[in-house]
């Protein structure tokens, strides 16, 4: 898992159409919290949190940036396209942004793994973003019979926006992998 404190990596993408403006470059965004959540439009564990990621929208959206990022390879999963994330944005109405990351690097400097990942950013007292926390939105899984409750992301999140310390012991996300490239795969991986 990506450092805890590590710089929010700088990134410039597209948008898929309908979910925000035509592109979105880091060194612009606002200097409050920031949540990068990796999401796709197929994979059955994002699928299993969608609602709740629309009442994080509504609860979060005055105080944090949110922001969906589509990793996966469209040579090999071209039903995680634009189109398809835009209808899932709309279906659950989602108010943040669903960025582009075509090339998968935004997904490989943040050692993402898989469908849903987050990331949460903060400002520290230089005004630079760091990493407060990486891993799962909480213990619910599909099968499981655990309710989706958000309690380890809002856990993580209460604390930035009051100014208290992230719980360093953080869980990684579960989920589907990401769908590389055919050939690219992150070097953790081999």
């Amino acid at each position: 898992m990506l450092p805890l404190g590590t710089a929010l990596p700088s990134f410039e993408l597209d948008v898929a159409p309908g979910t925000g403006p035509d592109r979105i470059n880091s060194s612009s965004l606002p200097g409050k919290p920031l949540l990068l959540m990796i999401l796709c439009a197929h994979c059955p564990f994002v699928k299993h949190i969608e609602v709740e990621l629309s009442q994080l929208d509504q609860e979060y959206r005055d105080r944090v940036q949110l922001l969906a990022i589509a990793s996966n390879s469209l040579i090999t999963h071209p039903q995680d396209g634009p189109e398809q994330l835009a209808a899932q944005a709309k279906e659950h109405r989602w108010n943040f942004p669903y960025l582009l990351d075509r090339d998968q690097t935004l997904a490989k400097d943040l050692q993402a793994a898989c469908t849903p990942d987050f990331f949460l950013f903060a400002p520290c007292s230089t005004g630079q973003q760091e990493l407060r926390y990486r891993g799962q939105l909480d213990n619910s899984r599909p099968g499981n019979n655990l309710p989706v409750t958000g309690e380890d992301l809002r856990t993580a999140l209460d604390a930035v926006l009051t100014g208290k310390q992230v719980n360093a012991d953080q869980q990684a996300s579960i989920g589907c992998n990401i769908k590389w490239h055919p050939g690219q795969e992150p070097n953790w991986f081999n």
